[in-house]
């Protein structure tokens, strides 16, 4: 798929067939997910991949936040992504100072290119993906047992689409850009 293409037909799933995802097919999407762009080439993203059903209920269940739409889609998702990200690097120098007056901000930012590039390769592959971000970040970590030094960036439900869902209207470019 080309790229602008693919841009522009990537939707947010929150419908999957059912079908589970095969894990040489994510390993596929994670390798694509590598190349995503980081502070000094940190590359903080890192991928927990959850299918244990138990598990996935478990999230869906404790860690939504009680948000009805993501605990269904977190439920009925063949895979839900924990995205973490590697504190303390990306922004800083070695000496753990700033690099950067945006602080601890752009270690979410890094991890935001790394989530939509997982979102791009997945739909490049004929997969779905949409990004949650209402949960409770200790309890997911808790559960995920996600490594100390990392925390939760974002939760993807991940799985074969069993809908195609409508564009929303985009903004106008002449409202996003201007020129100086």
């Amino acid at each position: 798929m080309e790229a602008l293409k693919c841009i522009r037909t990537r939707r947010s799933v929150r419908k999957f067939d059912g079908r589970p995802v095969e894990r040489a097919l994510i390993e596929q999407v994670v390798a694509a997910a590598a190349y995503a762009p980081s502070w000094k080439n940190t590359q903080i993203a890192r991928y927990i991949v959850v299918t244990d059903a138990e598990k996935k209920q478990k999230l869906a269940d404790e860690c939504m936040l009680g948000f009805a739409f993501n605990q269904k889609t977190a439920s009925c998702a063949p895979a839900l992504v924990v995205v973490t990200m590697v504190t303390g690097r990306s922004g800083f120098e070695r000496d753990g100072s700033f690099s950067t007056t945006q602080g601890t901000h752009w270690q979410s930012f890094d991890a935001g290119i790394a989530t939509q590039t997982f979102c791009l390769a997945a739909h490049d592959l004929g997969l779905g993906t949409v990004i949650m971000g209402i949960f409770d970040e200790n309890k997911v970590a808790e559960l995920t047992d996600v490594p100390e030094g990392q925390q939760v960036a974002a939760i993807l439900a991940l799985g074969y689409p069993a809908e195609e869902p409508m564009c929303p209207k985009r903004k106008d470019v002449e409202a996003l850009v201007s020129f100086q």
